[in-house]
């Protein structure tokens, strides 16, 4: 008999080492597009009006193409029936995008819109099962889908997914401009960077964080700032002279959507923070 347990057991760990754990990896995506506006003669009463959504979907594995998130959903009741592969995939019918078995689970949500403009998106890597806030998915390949429909019929609608690695390595991208959008950037970054203080000194905190345009970097000393965005380019080098703590207001409104590192440094270290701008 203990003969038999000890091969059970043998065999009970072997089949569990032959699956080994996927890494759940924390980061944030940030997704930016501008919707290309389309003539008055293709759309509905012949002005701006169109319906919008986007989504997180997974790409790889036994879950390929299975729904994680909506983010954004824009959709009226004389325009429900328009966005038919957000419908489906999010848990509803082609017909009813406004249905409540639709998830919305953390999306923006609105009625249809009126004018063409610049979108951002921000996910945490987590799906919406679990607790209020979900719980973070394994790491692998997958895609941000918009749907946009601007007029009756298939001519008047589009559907486009972009691709990206969530993983333990950040994945920066800027997407070519196309028909229907332009200016696009989609960066995976992982928490662990840029967001672990390199020493000890000097210690910052940032806020508000994700922000608009305008924070706040609190520090005990420092004899620099910088701010460096996603590409590595400094949009902001300031130096100072303060021994003690202070406060530094800086005002990036001028600059993209995305994702920014924070520097401070002395004569003892270095401390980098992520923020996240979101006009």
């Amino acid at each position: 008999m203990k003969k038999r347990l000890s091969i059970l057991a043998g065999t009970a760990l072997a089949a569990s080492l032959s699956f080994p754990l996927l890494a759940q990896t924390t980061g944030t995506l940030t997704f930016t597009f501008t919707e290309a506006p389309h003539s008055t003669a293709s759309t509905y009463n012949g002005n701006a009006q169109h319906v919008l959504a986007v989504w997180i979907q997974n790409t790889t594995g036994t879950g390929t193409g299975t729904f994680v998130k909506t983010k954004l959903r824009y959709v009226g009741n004389g325009t429900k029936d328009h966005l038919p592969t957000w419908a489906v995939n999010s848990g509803g019918t082609a017909s009813n995008a406004t249905s409540t078995a639709c998830n919305k689970t953390d999306a923006t949500t609105g009625a249809t819109l009126s004018s063409w403009t610049t979108k951002t998106i921000t996910w945490d890597g987590k799906n919406v099962s679990g607790t209020s806030n979900g719980t973070t998915v394994a790491d692998g390949s997958y895609k941000v889908t918009i749907q946009s429909t601007w007029d009756h019929g298939t001519a008047g609608t589009v559907t486009k997914s972009y691709t990206f690695t969530k993983g333990p390595t950040a994945d920066l991208q800027t997407p070519a401009n196309d028909v229907n959008f332009t200016g696009i950037t989609l960066n995976w970054v992982p928490t662990a960077t840029g967001v672990e203080s390199i020493s000890l000194n000097p210690e910052i905190n940032v806020y508000p964080n994700p922000t608009n345009g305008i924070f706040n970097v609190d520090f005990n000393k420092a004899n620099n700032i910088k701010v460096v965005n996603i590409l590595g380019s400094v949009v902001y080098d300031e130096k100072i002279d303060q021994a003690a703590a202070g406060t530094k207001n800086i005002d990036l409104t001028n600059f993209a959507n995305g994702i920014y590192m924070i520097n401070v440094s002395n004569d003892e270290g270095s401390s980098t923070y992520k923020v996240i701008l979101n006009k």
